[in-house]
């Protein structure tokens, strides 16, 4: 089981970049850089493409709708140049409030728009005359939409990789299915190891079975908050925040992924609790109102033993890349020397 991380957008980007490449020598196999409405993803990817040596370096994630399918392909297939062959690209549909609100774009057809992307990326690494006419993709764009000037092109530059790794963020059955029919990974969120199957098992099987067999193994990628210590009460805090967050505030009433997963675990009446206190303003409340059984199933906190069996739940699961998050105030890099050597 390789070893990655999420770097955090809200930090400062030379700093972030310093604790990845302390990470590195310490074992850590992958970072991820996220991308919401902060900075971009790509800009620190790059400067990470620089500063580290075997670190692969992903996208957690762009999203399908702020940049076209061969813009995805030009920044991934310049990032792997720069990196000489260590990049992954994480691709996915963020969310209306997002995509909407951000970007000023319609978030319509987020399954034709994915799969749509991935197969433009794939041909113009493959440096093919690009010529695609999708329900959501259309290039060159039909004349009766533009100035009838566009003509197929292909990709001027050669890409040190042809097939650079597509790892998909979904949650929802549809998504995963879909990620499991064309994606090389699955970047997961709130993964909760024994009830995964449950959730997920149909539509991994459903998507498994339309896979090509060149794209080799689904790629799974799960993990949480990391910190080690006795006071469980008190790690159990450090995840409050984001849980509460992702639950009650990540999405309007009805439209909140996360607040759907947690219900499918079993946690329906508790996600409806936080949902409301977070959405009329009780943070702190919503906050203490998330389950402790939730909180230490979907992360990696309390004593060291206690770790090691959840990070062995992972990969009986089948866990291919544990995801860990250092808790603020923790020392990141020793945590990822230690997890490493559980690995």
């Amino acid at each position: 089981m390789q070893l990655s991380t999420t770097l955090q957008y809200a930090r400062e980007p030379r700093a972030t970049a310093a604790q990845a490449v302390a990470m590195e020598r310490a074992g850590l196999d992958a970072a991820w850089v996220a991308e919401a409405y902060g900075f971009d993803a790509p800009t620190l990817m790059g400067f990470l493409a620089a500063r580290t040596e075997r670190l692969l370096i992903g996208s957690g994630i762009i999203n399908v709708y702020s940049r076209t399918p061969a813009l995805l392909a030009q920044t991934a297939a310049g990032i792997d140049a720069l990196s000489e062959g260590r990049a992954l690209l994480g691709l996915g549909v963020s969310g209306p409030q997002v995509v909407e609100g951000w970007h000023g774009l319609p978030y319509d057809k987020p399954l034709a728009r994915t799969r749509e992307s991935v197969a433009v990326v794939r041909a113009v690494l493959r440096r093919e005359v690009l010529a695609y006419e999708g329900r959501t993709v259309a290039v060159p764009l039909p004349p009766e939409r533009g100035t009838g000037l566009g003509k197929p092109l292909k990709m001027l530059t050669r890409p040190v990789r042809t097939d650079i790794p597509v790892f998909l963020a979904a949650l929802g059955n549809r998504n995963v299915r879909l990620t499991a029919e064309i994606a090389q990974g699955w970047l997961t969120f709130l993964y909760l190891p024994e009830r995964a199957k449950d959730v997920w098992g149909g539509a991994l099987a459903e998507g498994r079975a339309e896979r090509a067999a060149d794209l080799g193994g689904l790629q799974v990628v799960a993990g949480g908050i990391l910190a080690l210590g006795e006071d469980r009460a008190a790690l159990r805090d450090l995840a409050r925040p984001q849980l509460a967050l992702y639950i009650g505030g990540m999405g309007a009433r009805g439209k909140n992924f996360y607040h759907r997963l947690v219900s499918h675990y079993g946690y329906e009446k508790e996600a409806e609790t936080i949902q409301d206190l977070y959405l009329a303003g009780r943070k702190r409340e919503a906050e203490a109102a998330v389950p402790d059984d939730l909180i230490d199933r979907v992360n990696l906190l309390g004593p060291e033993g206690y770790v090691r069996e959840r990070v062995a739940a992972y990969r009986e699961s089948g866990v291919t890349m544990l995801n860990v998050e250092p808790a603020p105030g923790s020392d990141a890099v020793a945590l990822v020397e230690k997890v490493r050597g559980w690995l």
